[in-house]
Order: C-alpha cells, then sequence, then structure tokens
C-alpha cells in the first residue's frame, strides 16, 4: 500500500471490529500493519457472514491491506517472535494496536521494557478491565430504550456496531497522536480505549445525558420520526418508500413548495398559534405536518417523487435493500466500494472458478467480495482498497524481514509448531512486500 502513512509499521493483535478498524483504517492510508493471531485463527477468524465456501467475509475485510502472521503463543518461542515483532527496532516501527487480556507476556511494562519508546494502544470494554462489546455497552447508555415504534414495550437492539467503529477510528487517531508526540519528544505512550467511555461521550457531546438529566425522564419514542425536527418516512403510489427531512428554513421552504402545501400550512400556522420555519414547532406538529404530506407522496410513483424532490433540492432519502446497494454497485454508482476476492483457507481445494488465489493446478480460488475503499479521498481520488489476506500467509516473509530470521531458523519454528509451514506462506508473502 501506498499513502500518507507509508514507512509506518503497527502491529496488530486485536480482534472482532474495534482493533481491526482501527488497524485497517492505518493500513489503508499506506502504514504497514502486521496482524498477528494464533495458528489456526483468533475467535473471529470465522465470525459471520460467510461465503458459501465458508471463508467469513468479515475477517478478510476489516483485515484487508494488512499482512498476517500467525504464531503459536502458547509457546515460549513463540511468545518471544510476537514480542520480538512489536519492539523492533527502527524510527517507525514499535506501534501496537491490542485488545488482549490476560497476557501478562504482553503485560505493556514488559513490552516498554524492552522498547521504552513504545507507542501502546490497548482496547478494553470497561475502564477496569472487564469485557463488554458495542451491544452491551449500547443497552447501558440508553439508545435501546428511546428506539422503536411509539407504543414502546420492549427495548429495539440496533444492528449497526456504531461504538466499535467509532472507538477503531478513536484508535488510528490515538497511534497518530501518539506518533506525532514521540517525534517532538522521543516518548513512547501507553494509551488505553474503553469501549463503554467512546459510547459514554459519544451520547453526553450529542447533549443526551444533559437533558435527560434536565426532564429527569427519558425521551419519548417517536419510530422513524426525526428527534426535535421534521422528519419521516413516506409511501409512494408504488409502494417505494422515502425520507424526507427539513432540518433548515430553506429545506422546509422546499418541501412545501414541491408538495403545493404552502397555503395550507399558512392556515396551520395561523391556527395553531405556530412559526413552522421554526424546528422546534415542525417538531411539535410533525404528525400534522406528516397527514398534510401523505397525499402527495401516495400520488406518485417513486420515479415521479424522486425527479420532482431533487428538482426542488428537497433533503431526503430512498430506503433501500443491501441487494439494491449491490446492484448500483456493480452498475458503478458507488466508487468507495471495490470487488476483491476472498482466499480460500486452502489455495489446493476445489473452489468457485473466480478471480483469486492460485491453486496447486494452477487455476484461481477464491470467493467474490465487495468491500470499501478508505472514504478519505486525497486530492479527489479514493485509494486502493487493499488485497484480503490469507491467514498466517506472510509469516516466513515478515520475519525474515523484521527479524532478519534465516531459512533454516524458520524451517525451524515450522518444524515445532511454533509457526506455520513456511513453503506455501513464504512465497505468498513475497508477492505481497512493498504493496
Amino acid at each position: 500500500m501506498s499513502g500518507p502513512l507509508a514507512g509506518l509499521h503497527v502491529v496488530e493483535c486485536a480482534s472482532f471490529v474495534a482493533g481491526p478498524t482501527g488497524g485497517m483504517t492505518l493500513a489503508q492510508l499506506g502504514a504497514d500493519v502486521i496482524r498477528i493471531d494464533p495458528v489456526g485463527g483468533n475467535s473471529d477468524y470465522r465470525r459471520w457472514p460467510v461465503a458459501p465456501t465458508g471463508e467469513s467475509y468479515y475477517w478478510h475485510s476489516l483485515n484487508k491491506g494488512k499482512r498476517s502472521v500467525t504464531v503459536d503463543m502458547r509457546s515460549p518461542e513463540g511468545r518471544e517472535l510476537v514480542i520480538a515483532l512489536i519492539t523492533a527496532d527502527g524510527r517507525d516501527r514499535g506501534v501496537l494496536i491490542d485488545n488482549v487480556v490476560g497476557r501478562r507476556w504482553m503485560a505493556n511494562e514488559v513490552l516498554v521494557a524492552r522498547r521504552p519508546d513504545l507507542i501502546h494502544l490497548r482496547v478494553q470494554g470497561y475502564p477496569d478491565g472487564r469485557p463488554a462489546v458495542d451491544y452491551t455497552v449500547n443497552a447501558e447508555v440508553g439508545l435501546p430504550g428511546i428506539t422503536g415504534t411509539e407504543e414502546g414495550g420492549a427495548p429495539v437492539n440496533h444492528v449497526l456496531p456504531a461504538w466499535d467503529l467509532v472507538t477503531g477510528l478513536s484508535v488510528s487517531t490515538g497511534v497518530l497522536a501518539a506518533l506525532r508526540d514521540r517525534d517532538r519528544t522521543g516518548r513512547g505512550a501507553y494509551i488505553e480505549l474503553a469501549l463503554s467511555d467512546v459510547a459514554l461521550a459519544g451520547v453526553a457531546s450529542l447533549g443526551w445525558l444533559s437533558e435527560a438529566a434536565a426532564r429527569g425522564r427519558e425521551r419519548p419514542r417517536h419510530g422513524n420520526h426525526v428527534y426535535g425536527s421534521f422528519g419521516v418516512d413516506f409511501a409512494c403510489r408504488d409502494g417505494q418508500r422515502v425520507m424526507v427531512v427539513a432540518l433548515t428554513e430553506g429545506q422546509w421552504a422546499a418541501l412545501c413548495s414541491v408538495t403545493g402545501t404552502r397555503a395550507v400550512f399558512a392556515a396551520l400556522e395561523k391556527a395553531l398559534d405556530a412559526d413552522l420555519n421554526q424546528e422546534a414547532d415542525r417538531y411539535r406538529l410533525r404528525e400534522t405536518i406528516a397527514a398534510v404530506l401523505r397525499p402527495w407522496f401516495a400520488a406518485r410513483d417513486y420515479k415521479q417523487v424522486s425527479d420532482e424532490l431533487d428538482a426542488a433540492r428537497v433533503l431526503w432519502g430512498r430506503y433501500r435493500g443491501m441487494t439494491d446497494v449491490v446492484a448500483a454497485h456493480l452498475g458503478g454508482a458507488h466508487p468507495v466500494l471495490a470487488d476483491v476476492t476472498v482466499p480460500a483457507d486452502d489455495p489446493a481445494a476445489p473452489g468457485p472458478e473466480t478471480a483469486g488465489d492460485a491453486g496447486a493446478d494452477g487455476q484461481e480460488r477464491g470467493v467474490p467480495a465487495i468491500t470499501a475503499r478508505s472514504p478519505l479521498r486525497w486530492n479527489g481520488a479514493y485509494g486502493e482498497p487493499g488485497a484480503a489476506p490469507r491467514l498466517g500467509a506472510d509469516t516466513a516473509v515478515v520475519l525474515a524481514e523484521v527479524l532478519g530470521l534465516t531459512d533454516a531458523e524458520i524451517g525451524r519454528l515450522a518444524g515445532g509448531g511454533v509457526i506455520p509451514a513456511p513453503a506455501d506462506s513464504r512465497a505468498a508473502g513475497e508477492q505481497e512486500v512493498g504493496r
């Protein structure tokens, strides 16, 4: 990978979403990120969603652009290899992202004894080290209780692991800040980042906790209505649904103009002593406004609604299924997305005849997948997404390149089961060096 972080070397010993997202973000900006897993893969290696052949779309996409090293971390030799990779000499080395628990041999004080200027960012569940995941911390900050239909009932969990993703981006921010400080002062840093803190900071920064404290009660549920302004979904004549939002006075004026409802709302303002140019009044009268607008949408097919809303510069979006997004991508609509091949676990095994990794018979093996480039556009252009890794494929070449191990030493480690057999992994790794 090339990019603004080319030359930076990062070691990642993390699983699931937050830590790997941080490493992926750095890799897509050009850093050489070496992900270290146990031989056979970590607990997230087979996580859903998975391809029909069993490979994890999730694992391969979150780790794209990284080099994959696998080591038996239960063995003393394997532990020493991991520590040596983390603390390797070099101005642009000595950066670790992890979320490990209970590995005393990877404690910060142990690593700093080997490299005092180490930058070590550890992702946690809670600040005291207790485990947590996105779905548990989200429950604890109150969001499921204000999500869902107005009728209420059981809490509604979200699908998107938003706090994991925000934590991952905070990981990359923390690493870059620590690198800046090390360049200026020569000091390393031990940074701890708790998922629960990220979630609490998020809802507090939006003012939601202040509101709850002032009100003394929970915010009501409003279904698909936007809280504090006007925005809700409408059904078109052909069954398609759109989300329409009017946050500003100009957006409200555009919506009234295209739907021909200016006079109706002027009368409502007079009758109800309201000013619909104000967000608060649009929110207070949201159900009345929606009832007035609903017939306009119901009388038109989606295509006509789309054309008229766009012409009037209304703020809106169409409800799509993910299959619709895939179809649009295949038609070239989303340049931030990219097609990659998820490599088969066994490159010699039969598999779909798609572009991918060459098997023993010379045929290409792998599963097609859709992933993403970095959403950061440098000088107007998206970067490369990075290749999906094969577990452990870069072990031999990384040990030779970073630690200077010879073929004989690598062979001895493989023979003892400390690392995977080097024949296939080294060849695959040599193809990736310098990307």
